[in-house]
């Protein structure tokens, strides 16, 4: 269960990584640092998000 917790909260970080991605994208201009903002909140929420969906899905239940 505590896999499966962890999970839970990496995948909600990634989802709030992808979410910040997209708002820099939207608001911001064309200028370096706005760049290197999305690249990076785009690229760690994508690794949070998929690393959190893969521990959901791989983590087993016992019934005890």
């Amino acid at each position: 269960m505590e896999k499966r917790a962890l999970g839970i909260i990496l995948a909600l970080a990634g989802v709030v990584g992808l979410i910040l991605a997209g708002v820099n994208f939207i608001n911001g201009g064309a200028n370096a640092h706005n760049i290197k903002q999305i690249i990076l909140y785009g690229v760690l929420g994508a690794i949070f998000f998929f690393a959190g969906v893969g521990l959901i899905r791989n983590t087993r239940d016992k019934a005890t």
